[in-house]
């Protein structure tokens, strides 16, 4: 049977997943705003509306929410992150083989369905995804995963197609991909624009025709697999079993500027506290970390960006073994006279921990630091992240100047008891 994929993602998910819960937001201008309430990662159609573009700057954009009603979120990623899961929960139910490619993405092979019911799968899959968690999305299906981001894409774009499109037969695909940019195919970044315009391709049509062989002298051989992408033809495999992560990273900018290597040190301890969670997530160990930090280049004063890396004796997940680490890397390359704006750690070559390499020297007992860690990661799951975390990230954290600001974040509605939404008696 051909193969065939669905993409369904979720429409301005972030705004979506906001007006679940507050019934009042529907129909009115929506943004949600990246970490620090810097710039909109997420619109609704009315803001969109109003021009306010994707990555807008919040203190640009101020004035235009103000004065036009946009209702203005922080970033509520625990909300995200859980209805995204209640979502793919949904898709569970219509395909057996799934992919989450993002948090409000993901691709569902669709071979076992019969071509001629591709369509209505996929208005039974939407309109139950909105009947069960209030998100609306949209559905696009195509013989390869490429063409289904294409159909999702025209989904999203042309109203009377009702939230599905399918491109699996060619004269579907002879009808649409002249109609779509070189921008919105998958894969094709600005680079790759230049060079397809130099050719005289301007669509989605023009690129399907190339000689894959010239594709491949141009843009490598990926430009060759979206050629043949285009074309009906699949080269890229559903990844139903996520791959196992190479590297891993935490970086944050600060809602002020850090001037003070103590207070440093408590950005990285925090970060590397989130890095060993993220390890023990995926049951991965590194044995180094790379430590960073620098200034912002629109502040006046001085600019410096420094990193290191430091060594452990064997890979571990151990948040004590990772904070130590961070502590004493800050505190290497630190310098005063300068206002820091971001800080990070950044690990890669992760490993299982039994397949590691044991230390002769310094060895940690794995046995009583799995225990700890076990411990520790159950009382941040019972009582939320952060209930409990090393002394080294600071007692008086919520006061410091690095942590990142959510001042117009919305309760965490399915994940902290506390802030359940709550009917009042009539």
């Amino acid at each position: 049977m051909t193969a065939s994929f669905a993409l369904i993602d979720g429409n301005s998910f972030y705004c979506s997943c906001e007006r679940v819960f507050d019934p009042k937001l529907r129909h009115r201008p929506v943004i949600v705003l990246s970490n620090n309430d810097g710039c909109a990662v997420s619109r609704t159609g009315e803001a969109k509306a109003l021009g306010i573009k994707m990555g807008a700057p919040m203190f640009k954009i101020r004035d235009l929410c103000k004065r036009e009603g946009v209702i203005v979120f922080s970033s509520n990623y625990a909300l995200y992150g859980d209805m995204s899961r209640r979502m793919n929960a949904v898709y569970e139910r219509f395909a057996s083989d799934i992919e989450i490619y993002s948090i409000d993405e993901s691709f569902l092979d669709l071979t076992p369905v019969a071509p001629e019911h591709r369509e209505e799968f996929g208005h039974d899959l939407r309109t139950t995804v909105s009947t069960w968690t209030g998100v609306p999305t949209c559905v696009g299906i195509g013989p390869t995963k490429t063409l289904a981001k294409l159909a999702n894409k025209i989904a999203k774009s042309t109203p009377q197609l009702r939230g599905v499109c399918d491109l699996t037969s060619d004269e579907a695909r002879r009808e649409w991909l002249p109609l779509v940019a070189l921008e919105d195919i998958w894969g094709v970044g600005r680079a790759s624009q230049a060079k397809l315009w130099a050719f005289g391709c301007k669509t989605a049509a023009d690129v399907a025709a190339l000689d894959p062989r010239q594709a491949r002298q141009t843009l490598t051989v990926v430009g060759e697999r979206i050629v043949h992408e285009l074309r009906g033809r699949p080269c890229i495999d559903l990844e139903a079993v996520t791959p196992t992560r190479k590297g891993c990273a935490v970086t944050r900018s600060f809602a002020g500027r850090v001037e003070s290597l103590e207070m440093m040190q408590e950005a990285v301890a925090a970060h590397a506290t989130r890095l060993g969670e993220k390890l023990r997530h995926h049951g991965l160990a590194t044995d180094h970390v790379t430590v960073f930090f620098h200034t912002s280049p629109f502040d006046s004063g001085p600019s410096r960006s420094v990193s290191t890396t430091v060594d452990f004796p064997e890979a571990s997940n151990d948040t004590l073994v990772l904070v130590r680490a961070a502590k004493w890397g800050a505190r290497r390359i630190w310098k005063s006279g300068y206002r820091y704006a971001k800080a990070g750690l950044m690990t890669v070559d992760l490993v299982a921990p039994a397949l590691s390499q044991r230390a002769l020297i310094g060895a940690l007992d794995r046995e009583k630091s799995g225990r700890l860690m076990a411990a520790l990661d159950a009382c941040n799951q019972k009582h939320g992240r952060g209930a409990v975390v090393p002394a080294a990230v600071g007692i008086a954290r919520q006061q410091n100047a690095w942590i990142t600001k959510f001042d117009m974040r919305s309760p965490r509605y399915t994940t902290r008891l506390n802030e359940v939404l709550v009917v009042g008696n009539a």
